[in-house]
């Protein structure tokens, strides 16, 4: 059965409707997400609902945390940090209870789910160099890890010189971000398993765009958590 996986939604209502269109249009049953379900959009309510709802398991992200408990808050980027704060706002009892319920990382099957990295998950690691990367490989005993953090999409073998998911080897898998990507391309990034075939697919969405934008300005946020969605950067 396939799976999709995905990750940094960021309160970004119209990027995540558009992925479980997408989702259901491919027939795939199985959602797992990554974390940082909140953060830097205007929607962080319904987001949630919708991923309590969708979503077999979900991680915790490092938004997550700090709009749900304040912790780290002060480690985010200034406009992260003001998103943090008004998604706290918004959010109910219920709900905050959610976000501080889950997991750094989940293991299902053949697969590992985390935030950031699965080598002290709470630290929220940015893997970009080869040296971390690889030692990443040491701390999860799945064939496949999944993660966001970065909303840089990407894969990852435990062997050199292999660029593309085949049976046979390890993988860390970035599936990009639903609602904040930042490799230049503003559609929403998410990732498909296939077991059966043992390869994966990234998917990229395009959705409404200018609708988020509007609703970050609305919300009174700060103008540019909306001109970065415009250019996927």
């Amino acid at each position: 059965m396939q799976i999709a996986i995905i990750s940094d939604i960021h309160s970004n209502l119209a990027a995540l409707e558009a992925v479980l269109a997408e989702i259901d249009r491919c027939g795939v049953e199985k959602v797992y997400c990554l974390g940082d379900v909140v953060g830097y959009g205007a929607d962080p309510a319904i987001c949630i609902d919708l991923v309590k709802e969708r979503c077999e398991r979900t991680v915790l992200g490092n938004h997550d945390l700090a709009v749900a408990t304040g912790e780290g808050i002060e480690y985010l980027p200034d406009e992260g940090q003001i998103a943090a704060e008004h998604n706290s706002d918004q959010i109910g009892e219920d709900q905050r209870a959610w976000l501080k319920s889950l997991p750094y990382t989940e293991t299902v099957g053949n697969y590992t789910f985390v935030h950031a990295s699965p080598g002290h998950p709470e630290r929220w690691l940015r893997v970009e160099s080869f040296f971390l990367a690889q030692d990443q490989f040491n701390h999860f005993d799945t064939d496949l890890c999944f993660v966001g953090h970065t909303h840089l999409p990407g894969i990852l073998c435990n062997q050199l010189g292999v660029l593309r998911v085949r049976e046979g080897h390890r993988y860390m898998i970035n599936v990009g971000s639903v609602g904040q990507p930042r490799d230049g391309d503003p559609r929403a990034s998410f990732g498909i398993f296939d077991p059966i075939t043992f390869s994966y697919e990234l998917k990229r969405i395009p959705y409404n765009v200018e609708r988020s934008v509007k609703r970050v300005w609305d919300e009174g946020l700060p103008k540019r958590l909306g001109k970065r969605l415009e250019k996927g950067s």
